[in-house]
């Protein structure tokens, strides 16, 4: 038996579409916001925590950044067994060590041309093995973290973002994966590959957060030459979370629990740094959202609510 039913036409209130320069208005703002919670972060107990737990961590030379990059891409704290075990950390079982030329000198007696000895120090390279964070984990959880400074982000929506920039990514000649990533790694650019991997264990809000985060990478070029990356990775980084705080802002999400406190930590707190970022986070930030909000639907948005 068939049945026909009388239906009601029913047209749904729409919000009015904010034009490019509310959107532009509404970035900017964003934008420096960030300095000022890094500010805020910077006085805080969390903030002076952090720094004694980073205070650990030796100033690595350019080729040994290389290395440790070439070995584990997501690296951002290493040391040595022990010394992870002095800041509440034990490298877990089976962990493959970070190799990386170390540096000490040796005293050695020589006899010089006139047949005196003489006493010289001859510097020696050895091959250490250190660890990263995201190798590591808590050995009492009750004495607490100082080193981490952020939170995952848990919502269940990716607010249609993770498709629209695979997508978009796709059509560039990219391949974007979801698999399981080591550690603490969220996601990852491979220039080589020209591959973009994000981790598939994340929530879908933070999963579209470091969609944004790896693109706006292939956007601003941090990726073409690995060792300018490595020699300026606290600016690249600081940048490219900073594109996603605000993307995510125009988007409707805030991702201030994760991005504040990643950003002061690449940019070591320097809120002058942020602030001097912005006309290309801000550039980056409105090419991503024009690939997620095309400008012919914007016009169509805007014509409807009128």
């Amino acid at each position: 038996m068939t049945t026909t039913a009388t239906r009601t036409k029913t047209t749904a209130t729409r919000t009015p579409a904010k034009t490019i320069e509310e959107k532009k208005a509404q970035a900017d703002a964003l934008h420096a916001s960030i300095a000022t919670q890094v500010e805020s972060l910077r006085d805080s107990d969390r903030w002076t925590a952090f720094l004694d737990f980073a205070q650990a961590f030796h100033a690595y030379s350019l080729n040994n950044v290389l290395l440790i990059l070439s070995q584990r891409d997501d690296a951002s704290h290493v040391a040595g067994f022990r010394t992870w075990q002095s800041l509440n950390r034990q490298v877990r079982k089976g962990e493959k060590g970070i190799r990386i030329f170390g540096y000490s000198t040796k005293k050695v007696t020589e006899e010089d041309e006139n047949g005196n000895e003489v006493e010289k120090r001859i510097a020696r390279f050895p091959i250490l093995s250190v660890f990263d964070i995201g190798q590591t984990e808590l050995i009492d959880p009750d004495q607490g973290d100082s080193g981490q400074i952020t939170a995952q982000l848990t919502g269940t929506e990716d607010h249609g973002i993770v498709d629209a920039l695979s997508t978009y990514l796709t059509e560039e000649g990219w391949t974007i994966k979801r698999q399981s990533l080591p550690g603490a790694m969220n996601g990852v650019t491979r220039p080589e590959t020209m591959t973009v991997v994000i981790d598939d264990n994340l929530s879908p809000e933070h999963a579209a957060k470091t969609t944004i985060h790896e693109l706006a990478h292939v956007l601003l070029d941090h990726t073409e030459d690995m060792a300018e990356y490595a020699a300026h990775r606290g600016l690249m980084e600081t940048e490219a979370e900073s594109v996603a705080y605000v993307v995510a802002g125009l988007a409707g999400f805030d991702t201030a629990a994760y991005s504040v406190g990643y950003i002061a930590g690449w940019a070591d707190g320097d809120a002058d740094l942020i602030k001097s970022t912005a006309a290309r986070v801000l550039h980056t930030a409105h090419q991503i959202a024009g690939i997620l909000t095309p400008e012919n639907e914007e016009t169509s948005d805007a014509e409807d609510a009128a």
